[in-house]
């Protein structure tokens, strides 16, 4: 695993844009960390990379949200899925989740990926982040 300091949350957006272009559809980036880590603000600056307009929340209680990508050459959809409040690993079949996995045009996002990790299985690429002081760190695999 690789690691980064990040200072505040512009510069966190600006490394997941930047991580953005070593993923490709199909791949699930699982994030990892404590409330207020950074999981969210990772999300948006993938998103970004996108191009994606629309604002980014954590899709806390509706689990999943997708996403139109219009500016990639293989990526065109976002599947982002925040399993905060899951306590079943059943719900990410139920909410239709598994179309999205390993989907060669689509990108999918978990955040709290550590709760339903039996759901997906090997096929995460993880990053997590962690809060020391005044900066995150966030360990990741390319």
């Amino acid at each position: 695993m690789k690691k980064i300091v990040t200072k505040n949350e512009k510069e966190t957006f600006d490394f997941a844009k930047e991580y953005l272009k070593t993923l490709k559809g199909g791949d699930i980036v699982g994030l990892v960390g404590n409330l207020g880590a950074g999981k969210t603000v990772f999300s948006k600056g993938i998103a970004s990379g996108l191009g994606i307009k629309e604002e980014i929340t954590s899709p806390t209680f509706v689990y999943m949200k997708i996403y139109d990508v219009n500016n990639h050459s293989t990526i065109k959809k976002l599947c982002h899925i925040d399993a905060y409040r899951i306590e079943d690993e059943h719900i990410i079949v139920n909410i239709g989740a598994l179309e999205y996995f390993n989907n060669p045009n689509v990108l999918t996002i978990i955040e709290w990926v550590d709760k339903v990790m039996d759901s997906v299985k090997k096929n995460v690429i993880l990053v997590n982040l962690s809060v020391s002081g005044d900066d995150r760190i966030i360990k990741y695999n390319y």
